[in-house]
């Protein structure tokens, strides 16, 4: 039962879920006693593969690919699998690979199981562990069909490196042409993307104006982290709709989320709820996200922050 692993990457760079899902890959790779292969799509360089446990990569290198389009992208995958007789594919919790899971578990016939959280418990039959209800609940699933999918969820099993070599084949799968065009993709390419980030530093209403976020930022950089913002910020136009957090904007799942002058509706903590440690910061003690946070600030943000800042500054200057 050999395992196909898709390892996602942006502008060429493996993005941090690939290793992760990699890391995963190998976990059940080793309960099989199997190997695992990769699929890169336009990646520069895949040796660093060999190091999360991958034994074989299929190399794709396509212009049709250079964006992405679901259709394009699980058919793919579809034909990597039939390529290497893959019974298990692996993927991550990406908003991209959501997208395209469902399209290649129809045209595997594949069970497909989402934000799993653990290695399976048992492989006969394949039983997996994931998040249900917005995190709120866990769930145990089967998976009985041939060809089994498995979403793993984003920072639930961490990255695993290993001593290893990846062997690197070229592949070329037929390429149906597209009625999508893509003109144009705009990407801010000098900043943490909340995807990846470990930290991420968000901002709510609390601070009362696009022109204090400067703190914000400055805090996220003393940390190397993403800044995010509620939806009532996005759509006051404050910050753009791309910081958005929540139920209704991008998950969060890293392993520090700081919120300040967020209240906490109960679609933002639905959105964040996957943070290992989350941090609050608010002048009101009453505010629901103290109830969801592991520790909390009662405070004026324009107050505690810079003192944190401070804190964090003399602290680096003495590393």
């Amino acid at each position: 039962m050999s395992v196909l692993v898709y390892t996602e990457s942006d502008q060429g760079t493996f993005k941090k879920g690939a290793l992760e899902v990699a890391s995963y890959a190998k976990a059940v790779a080793n309960q099989l006693g199997t190997t695992v292969t990769a699929v890169a799509i336009n990646a520069n360089d895949t040796s660093k593969l060999g190091n999360y446990g991958v034994d074989k990569v299929l190399n794709i290198s396509k212009d049709a690919l250079q964006s992405f389009n679901a259709k394009l992208y699980a058919d793919t995958l579809k034909q990597s699998a039939e390529k290497e007789g893959a019974q298990i594919i692996i993927l991550s919790s990406s908003a991209d690979s959501k997208y395209l899971a469902p399209l290649l578990a129809v045209g595997l016939n594949a069970g497909y199981a989402s934000n799993v959280i653990e290695t399976p418990s048992s492989t006969s039959p394949l039983t997996v562990k994931r998040n249900a209800f917005t995190n709120k609940a866990f769930e145990t699933t089967q998976i009985n069909t041939d060809v089994k999918i498995i979403g793993v969820s984003s920072n639930a099993f961490g990255l695993v490196e290993t001593s290893g070599n990846a062997s690197e084949e070229n592949f070329e799968p037929s390429i149906a042409e597209s009625n999508i065009t893509v003109e144009s993709v705009d990407k801010v390419t000098d900043k943490v993307t909340i995807a990846d980030a470990d930290i991420v530093v968000s901002g709510g209403r609390g601070l009362k104006g696009p022109e204090n976020w400067g703190m914000i930022e400055e805090l996220a950089n003393i940390l190397g982290a993403a800044t995010a913002c509620s939806k009532p910020v996005s759509d006051l136009g404050w910050r753009p709709h791309g910081e958005h957090v929540g139920q209704t904007g991008k998950p969060v799942a890293s392993n520090l989320y700081i919120a300040i002058g967020i209240s906490g509706a109960i679609q933002h903590l639905a959105g964040v709820s996957a943070s290992k440690v989350k941090v609050v910061i608010n002048t009101d003690s009453e505010a629901p996200f103290f109830k969801a946070a592991d520790y909390g600030v009662v405070g004026d943000a324009f107050t505690v922050v810079p003192q944190l800042i401070d804190k964090l500054k003399a602290f680096k200057a003495q590393e």
